[in-house]
C-alpha cells in the first residue's frame, strides 16, 4: 500500500472517529436526579411527585428535549428516610453524575442530602417545606415551595383580617411540624397574635382529644391552628369536631390535598388553609397569570393517571419547569452556569406562585402567593 494511500486512509478513519464522537455527544442525555418518599408513611407526598416528573420528562422528551438533548429521570425512593434519602444522593452525585436534582419530598430528606449536595456543587430544587431549608442561603440549595414560616404568616393575616388575636396552637413532633410551630410562634409574636396554648402530638399518636380538651377549656381562645401532615391532621381535625369546639379551626398547607378531605371527611367543614391555587382553578379570575398554568397542569395530571391532582405533585411540576428554565438560560448543563440561571429567575409563573429568585432569596416567593381556601359542602372555595 502506498504512502499516499495510507495517509487517505488514516484521514477517513480519523473523520469516522470525530464524527461518532460528535454523535455520542449530541444523543447524551441531561440527567435529572430525583429521590422522593414515593412509598412509607410520606408517600401522600411523593407518589405525585415522581408521576409528575415522569409525565413531564416524557413530553419534554417529545417536544424534542432540552438543549437538543434527550432528559433522563434517575430516581429513587427513600421511603421516607432521611438516612436513605442521604445515601441516594451520595449515588447520584457520584455514581450516576446527574446534572441537577429536582426530590427531597420531606424536610428531613432533604437537610440529610443538602451537605452531600453542596460537597458535590450539583443544583438541587428541594420540594419540601421548612424554611431553614433555604434560610440562610445555602449555594447549591434552592427551594420550590412557600416555607412554613410564610404559611404561618399567611394564616395570621387571615386570623387579623377576621378580629382574632388570642389563639391556641396544636402541631406534630416530627419535622415538619416542629418547624412549623416555631414559625408561628415566632410570626405571632411579631404580629400581636398571641398563643395562649401550645401543645404537640407525636406522629404515631391516633387520638389527640387530650390536648384539644385543653385547648376547648381555655375560653379565651378565638381560634386554634394545627400544623402538621400525614395522617394526623386529619385525626385532629375529627376530634375537633367530636369534642364541639365551635371555634374558627386552621390547618397548615401541608394538608392541601383532595386525600385530607378523604380522610377528614365532614369534620373537615369550615376550616381554613393556606393553598396554591391548584384545587380551586376554575375560581380563578380570568385575568390571574396562573390560571392557564394551574388548569393546563390538572387536566394534563388527572388525564394521565386517573386521580385527583395534588399540591405536591405541583411542587415537582414546578421544580422541573424551573430546573429546564434554568439549563435553557445557561445555554448548557455547567453547573455553576446553571446555578446562577436559577439565582436570576425573574418573574416564572408556575402552578404554586410566580418565582422571582435572587442570590440571597432560594426560593423566590412570598406569603401572598398562598390563597385562603375553605371547606365548604364538603370541597375546596376560595376565599381570597
Amino acid at each position: 500500500m502506498s504512502k499516499k494511500l495510507l495517509r487517505r486512509t488514516g484521514l477517513l478513519a480519523v473523520t469516522l472517529a470525530a464524527g461518532i464522537f460528535t454523535g455520542a455527544q449530541a444523543a447524551e442525555t441531561i440527567k435529572i436526579g430525583s429521590f422522593l418518599s414515593v412509598t412509607g408513611p410520606a408517600s401522600f407526598l411523593g407518589d405525585p411527585e415522581l408521576k409528575t416528573l415522569r409525565m413531564y420528562v416524557d413530553k419534554i422528551n417529545e417536544d424534542g428535549g432540552v438543549l437538543g438533548r434527550q432528559l433522563e429521570l434517575i430516581h429513587y425512593d427513600d421511603e421516607g428516610s432521611a438516612s436513605s434519602a442521604r445515601n441516594y444522593a451520595s449515588r447520584l452525585v457520584r455514581s450516576d453524575r446527574v446534572d441537577i436534582i429536582v426530590g427531597g419530598s420531606t424536610t428531613g430528606a432533604t437537610m440529610a442530602a443538602v451537605p452531600l449536595i453542596e460537597q458535590s456543587q450539583t443544583p438541587f430544587l428541594s420540594l419540601a417545606g421548612a424554611v431553614v431549608i433555604a434560610d440562610p442561603v445555602k449555594k447549591w440549595v434552592f427551594k420550590v415551595p412557600q416555607s412554613d414560616r410564610m404559611a404561618a404568616e399567611r394564616v395570621m393575616m387571615d386570623m387579623k383580617e377576621r378580629g382574632i388575636s388570642k389563639i391556641g396552637l396544636i402541631s406534630g413532633t416530627g419535622g415538619f411540624g416542629r418547624s412549623g410551630r416555631e414559625q408561628t410562634l415566632e410570626m405571632a409574636e411579631g404580629m400581636g397574635i398571641e398563643v395562649l396554648e401550645d401543645v404537640t402530638y407525636s406522629p404515631s399518636d391516633t387520638d389527640m382529644t387530650a390536648q384539644l380538651t385543653g385547648i376547648r377549656n381555655n375560653s379565651e381562645v378565638e381560634a386554634v391552628f394545627n400544623f402538621g401532615f400525614g395522617q394526623s391532621p386529619a385525626i385532629v381535625t375529627r376530634n375537633y369536631a367530636q369534642l364541639g369546639i365551635d371555634r374558627p379551626f386552621y390547618q397548615s398547607h401541608g394538608v392541601a390535598s383532595n386525600s385530607f378531605l378523604d380522610l377528614a371527611g365532614d369534620s373537615a367543614e369550615g376550616l381554613r388553609l393556606p393553598a396554591s391555587p391548584l384545587l380551586v382553578p376554575d375560581s380563578l379570575p380570568e385575568d390571574d397569570p396562573q390560571k392557564p398554568v394551574v388548569q393546563a397542569y390538572k387536566e394534563a395530571y388527572e388525564a394521565r393517571w386517573d386521580e385527583s391532582v395534588s399540591t405536591f405533585g405541583a411542587y415537582a411540576y414546578d421544580g422541573l419547569q424551573l430546573a429546564v428554565a434554568a439549563l435553557e438560560k445557561a445555554g448548557s448543563t455547567d453547573r455553576e452556569a446553571v446555578r446562577k440561571a436559577l439565582e436570576s429567575i425573574q418573574g416564572h409563573v408556575g402552578v404554586t406562585g410566580t418565582y422571582n429568585m435572587s442570590p440571597e432569596d432560594h426560593n423566590g416567593l412570598n406569603a401572598d402567593s398562598f390563597r385562603i381556601l375553605e371547606v365548604v359542602d364538603g370541597d375546596w372555595k376560595l376565599i381570597e
